[in-house]
């Protein structure tokens, strides 16, 4: 099967390259239908969480600047603009001024003006909204308005990644809108979003989310007359509805798919680089007492035992043949400062079996299950139920780790149990997936020091003041020395093992031919969703469904 898969790879890869012509107003008009299996979520972007919310929530809002098709995150001349439409900076490069496009308004019909960015800073800053961009904003010193369209950004030192920060890490809010709301209640629950994007929201229930075209916006049109995000948390589901012809895009086809796939000539795939990486993420510290270190996983060589014990190459084999790769550590290749050649701690079953018996955990009993003190060496294992390759995966790795006399109990639950176990602590160990943006600049918050507590994201409670510091070292490196730096925070993190890095996917897009796609950018396909169009020759019955005024 490895032979025709990869065949079929290099298929889909000849045949990904398409850019839509320059929009005209014959082309407005369809629908487009997404099949996912995840529940958005809060649409409210400092609380934006899931890749559903953050493909909606770009549609909605818009960045002062985005960054371009090529990810090239320390360049501005690549970046695209949004509401702002050009920029300045001071001759000691700690000042940047953006001018807001004068033509900018809310979907509401009100101006947009320098005071919303400074009000957004100033919120996703708030302690009492707990927002997850700290590490992102940490250099902004502060942001003044100049003017009604004039907004300053001050910064405390000169980094690579001074642009992103300030143009593309926070979609500007509406502060006539959210300014008289207390901030705790934003917490509780966010007003129906009013944002500039090219769509803006129409309604959204239990089963999907629906945005149509903004007519007047001030970038244009967008092209498609509607979105729809259609939920089946079911992946078998999800999968179905783009078959059955019920939707036109599925972003997570599995090798398993294409077979089927074959018998739909209405249906081609798109093959992206992928940026996504799934783990076994540990938690370090004892789920019944913060406090206390994990009973098992608080031990660096407990960790680095199960790491060897497993065998990530013959687990991708087994769930996902060809179609992903094992990671070198905490981040993907499409980031040029990942050195692929990299490695993690090597399988070695040997090894590890030789590093539990020093750690005074001795095999017992007809199923060799290794206790200590009269403890079994167990744990649990939560996945998320909706990623059919996790839960594939899940009996393979338990009995990887039987073999090596750990007892595994696996918990398959919805993603709303799991997110919730994760961000209380109370777990040992999760199959968990991160999609990485476009530029490695979230590994802070994902792994370091300050992604730990109540608002972060780093829920394995992993700390390495060495790590932190190599790891900001390689975040502030001139692009030329970049891959050096990152490789050796890589090599820290690696041999701590707070996670087994598990594989890295490749991104195999389904959709229907008549939708026809701009550039996608790897780590957000949907970037140019407002330049996607239908030609009026090939339209379906729902694509000819007037918009609604």
């Amino acid at each position: 099967m490895r032979t025709s898969a990869v065949i079929v790879l290099a298929i889909i890869a000849g045949g990904c390259t398409e850019h839509a012509p320059g929009a005209a107003p014959a082309d407005a008009g369809g629908t487009l239908v997404i099949s996912t299996t995840g529940d958005p979520g809060t649409l409210f972007p400092p609380f934006v969480i899931t890749g559903q919310a953050k493909q909606i929530t770009e549609q909605i809002y818009d960045y002062l600047a985005d960054v371009g098709p090529d990810m090239d995150t320390r360049n501005e001349k690549g970046f695209r603009p949004g509401l702002s439409d050009r920029w300045r900076w001071s001759g000691d490069s700690l000042m940047l001024a953006f001018h807001i496009n004068p033509r900018a308004k809310w979907h509401d019909g009100v101006d947009v003006t320098a005071r919303d960015v400074q009000f957004t800073f100033a919120l996703n800053k708030n302690p009492a909204l707990g927002g997850r961009m700290d590490t992102e904003l940490a250099n902004i010193d502060s942001v003044t308005v100049t003017d009604s369209l004039t907004v300053v950004f001050w910064f405390h030192a000169r980094s690579p990644h001074q642009f992103l920060d300030a143009a593309a890490q926070l979609l500007v809010l509406p502060a006539h809108q959210l300014e008289k709301i207390p901030v705790d209640s934003l917490r509780e629950g966010a007003p129906s979003p009013i944002g500039t994007g090219r769509f803006r929201l129409r309604k959204r229930d239990n089963a999907s989310v629906e945005i149509v075209a903004d007519t007047s916006n001030f970038r244009g049109r967008a092209r498609l007359d509607r979105v729809i995000w259609s939920v089946a948390p079911e992946p078998t589901t999800a999968v179905t509805r783009l078959f059955s012809g019920e939707a036109d895009l599925f972003e997570s086809l599995r090798p398993e798919d294409l077979k089927e796939l074959a018998r739909h000539p209405n249906i081609r795939t798109i093959l992206l680089p992928g940026m996504d990486y799934v783990f076994l993420r540990f938690n370090l510290r004892d789920p019944a007492n913060k406090a206390r270190p994990h009973p098992l996983f608080g031990d660096r060589d407990l960790r680095r035992a199960t790491a060897m014990s497993i065998n990530r190459g013959t687990l991708v084999r087994s769930v996902l043949d060809t179609f992903a790769l094992v990671p070198v550590g905490p981040t993907v290749r499409a980031y040029p400062s990942t050195d692929p050649t990299a490695v993690q701690l090597p399988f070695d079953s040997t090894r590890a079996s030789g590093l539990l018996d020093s750690l005074g955990w001795v095999r017992r009993g007809a199923e060799g299950i290794r206790a200590k003190n009269g403890k079994e060496l167990t744990f649990r294992l939560t996945i998320p139920s909706h990623s059919p390759n996790r839960v594939r995966m899940g009996p393979i790795l338990q009995e990887q780790l039987r073999r090596m006399g750990f007892r595994v109990h696996l918990e398959n639950m919805a993603l709303a149990a799991v997110t919730d176990r994760e961000t209380t602590g109370a777990f040992d160990a999760v199959l968990d997936v991160w999609t990485m943006p476009s530029s490695p600049d979230g590994m802070g918050q994902a792994w370091g020091t300050r992604g730990i507590g109540k608002n972060g994201v780093n829920y394995g409670s992993y700390s390495n003041p060495k790590f932190d510091a190599l790891l900001d070292t390689a975040l502030r490196a001139d692009p030329a020395q970049a891959r050096e730096k990152f490789t050796h925070a890589f090599a820290v993190i690696n041999d701590d093992a707070p996670a087994v890095w598990l594989y890295e996917p490749r991104k195999i897009i389904g959709i229907h031919k008549r939708i026809r796609t701009a550039k996608m950018r790897p780590d957000a396909w949907w970037f140019d969703l407002a330049d996607w169009y239908i030609p009026p020759s090939e339209r379906i019955l729902r694509d000819r469904i007037p918009l609604a005024r």
